[in-house]
This record gives structure tokens, C-alpha cells and sequence, in this order.
């Protein structure tokens, strides 16, 4: 920390990783401020690597080694032809040499300053390969390469819905203690409840929690945001890292609430209605849009409503049925608990079967 005291030239300050991270993330824990207003003179070449760090945050376009060695070579020769040839003034020379060094300077420092960046951006980045490789359990990967959302059933009869373009790793049998999942994409969660053993979804750098509840996850690789919002229950979000920082550590959300996760910059936003928010309310799928409170409405409905949410087939015995009819609150549930029931409800033997997006009703009728 005290060889910045020795710092007298530009590059001393913009080649400073902690000196970069004050600047860019407002992090201030050697003391910048404090130790810069001790001296005006100092003071002045603070403000101007600042200035340099701050024009140099913007989005680069990489250059490769063999451009940057073309740039540096042609750059130099141009220092070296100036100093050979003879100069018709003096000033124009040396004129000449402090632009070509300027624009060296620069472009080492913008190549520098830009691998630095993207560095520190890759550091904190968790992907989905490093969580699935790091998990001891054997996994199975469901990946949704069709133009619709997928089902998938786990076998504490939770249900999910895996968006096209995203994928999902999960154990065929969860443990004792609790229940883990892991996500690359868009899915709807509905969690089956049990208190005993909270389930969590690992998104990118994201820990959701939840006991019993419903919500989405967009966490898509390439994305600079990880969102979350609740559609029933509580969750808690939390970073998939030791952050010291206060205002990433965890969030908590309730009812149409959501957290939108900063990778690069390691920070939530809570928000704390969804509807206010036009991007995220625009992107609500058809089950977060359905309701599952129903009062005395024929049950031929009811399975129509639920295929409907679910984008599956429900085969029932439709004159067996067809006067039967449900008043019953199917919200906060999976698909499982929601056919379960159903079929208690109606009686007389009723029960179903379910084959992925397809599902059976046997009935002998309604009580």
C-alpha cells in the first residue's frame, strides 16, 4: 500500500488494480480519498488518471496480439524515423516523439486496462459447467431445444417448467438434508412444501431458497443479470459467493417481488413490484398469468385450465365427468399435488397417471 507514494507518472496509477477498482467500483478500502486530498500536487494527477480510467470504461472491441504487435512496431518505427531523419525545427521533432509515446502509452494501457476489466468481470462469473462438475452426486441434464417450454417432474414431485434455449441438472433422488438443482436459462418453479428440507436452485452466481413456493429464474450464460421473481410464497436470494459487501449478501422476496442480480458489478436491486416494471411483467408467462382458485366450475374446465399452464394432455373419461364439479384453491402447488387433489376430490376411485407432458384420468364418476 506505501508504494503509492512513489507514484509520480500516469501509468503508475492506471496500471494500480486497487487504485482501477476505487475509480470504477467505488471501493475505497486502501483509502484513496483520504490518502489523495493529503497533497494538491497529488491530488492533480489522481483527478487525471481518474479521468483516463473513466474515459476507458466503455465497451472495446478486442484486439488481438497480432494487431497490438503491428500497432506497437509501426508506432515505434515511426519514434525511431523521427530521431534518425534530420528535423527542419527542433520543436516539431520533439513534438512528434510526445505524441507517438502518448498514443504507445495508450494503447498498451486501453489493452491492459481492457484484459484487466474482463478479468476481474471472469473472476466472479460461476457458470453453469463449473456448478454441475463440482456437484458429487450424479446429475441428470434435461436441455430444452425446442421452440416450447418443457415439464420436468422431480421426485419430491416439485414441477418445472425449462424454457427453449435453457437446461436444468438435477439428482434422481434428492438426500436427506436437502434438495439442489441447478440451472442454465428461463424455468417456472412450482416447490413442492417441506420445511425440513429447503430446496435451492443454483443460477450462475445466484443461490435461490425456498421451502414451498413458486417463482422464475432467468439466468441465462451470456446475460449480464440474473433475475428472480416470486410469484407465491418467499424466497431467499443470495450470492454464490463470501461478498463482504452488505448490499449483495441476500434478499429477501415476497409476492410479485423480484431481485435482479449485477454479475459484473456483484450487487442485487430489489423490486419490489413486479408489475411496475414493464420488461419483467412483459416476459410473465401464461401460468403466472392463470388463476388456480376455482368455485364450483365444471372439472372438464379445470383439466383445460391445466393443460393450458402446463402445455400438457389430459385424457379423462368425459361422460363419467361431464356433471362433476370442483370448488377447491389449487395456488402455490406443483402439477402433482394439483392432480392429487383433484382426484380425492372427485372420489370413487379416481386417480391419474402421468407420463411426461401426458397424463391419464381414470374415474368410475364424481360423489
Amino acid at each position: 500500500m506505501q508504494k503509492r507514494n512513489s507514484y509520480n507518472k500516469l501509468e503508475d496509477f492506471l496500471f494500480d488494480s486497487s487504485f482501477q477498482r476505487w475509480v470504477k467500483l467505488g471501493e475505497d478500502s486502501s483509502k484513496w480519498e483520504e490518502w489523495t486530498l493529503d497533497n494538491v500536487e497529488r491530488a492533480k494527477l489522481v483527478e487525471e488518471a481518474r479521468l483516463w480510467i473513466l474515459a476507458m470504461n466503455v465497451k472495446q472491441t478486442p484486439v488481438s496480439n497480432k494487431e497490438m504487435q503491428m500497432l506497437l512496431q509501426k508506432t515505434w518505427g515511426k519514434i525511431k524515423d523521427s530521431k534518425d531523419n534530420k528535423p527542419v525545427k527542433r520543436i516539431l521533432n520533439y513534438t512528434w516523439f510526445r505524441v507517438s509515446a502518448a498514443i504507445l502509452v495508450f494503447a498498451v494501457a486501453s489493452l491492459f486496462y481492457f484484459k484487466i476489466d474482463n478479468n476481474f468481470f471472469s473472476e466472479n462469473i460461476i457458470s453453469y459447467q463449473d456448478l454441475v462438475e463440482k456437484e458429487s452426486v450424479g446429475l441428470i441434464e434435461q436441455v430444452n431445444n425446442s421452440e416450447n417450454p418443457q415439464l420436468i417432474t422431480l421426485s419430491d414431485a416439485s414441477s418445472i417448467l425449462l424454457q427453449p434455449k435453457s437446461k436444468l441438472s438435477y439428482p434422481k433422488t434428492f438426500n436427506s438434508r436437502e434438495r439442489k438443482v441447478f440451472l442454465s436459462g428461463e424455468a417456472f418453479f412450482e416447490i413442492s412444501k417441506n420445511s425440513k428440507k429447503p430446496f435451492y436452485v443454483y443460477s450462475n452466481e445466484v443461490i435461490t431458497k425456498v421451502y414451498g413456493t413458486s417463482f422464475r429464474i432467468i439466468a441465462y450464460s451470456q446475460q449480464a443479470n440474473v433475475d428472480v421473481l416470486v410469484r407465491t410464497g418467499k424466497v431467499k436470494v443470495s450470492s454464490n459467493r463470501n461478498m463482504k459487501s452488505a448490499s449483495v449478501g441476500e434478499v429477501y422476496l415476497l409476492q410479485n417481488q423480484a431481485a435482479r442480480f449485477d454479475r459484473k458489478e456483484q450487487f442485487f436491486e430489489k423490486i419490489l413490484d413486479i408489475t411496475q416494471d414493464k420488461s419483467l411483467f412483459a416476459s410473465t408467462s401464461t401460468i403466472e398469468k392463470l388463476s388456480f382458485e376455482f368455485k364450483d366450475i365444471p372439472v372438464h374446465q379445470i383439466f383445460k385450465t391445466l393443460e393450458q399452464a402446463y402445455l400438457v394432455t389430459i385424457d379423462f373419461p368425459v361422460e363419467k365427468l361431464k356433471s362433476c364439479y370442483l370448488t377447491t384453491s389449487l395456488s402455490d402447488m406443483p402439477l402433482p399435488e394439483k392432480l392429487k387433489i383433484i382426484c380425492e376430490s372427485l372420489g370413487f376411485n379416481t386417480r391419474y397417471e402421468m407420463n411426461g407432458d401426458h397424463i391419464n384420468i381414470i374415474s368410475d364418476g364424481c360423489n
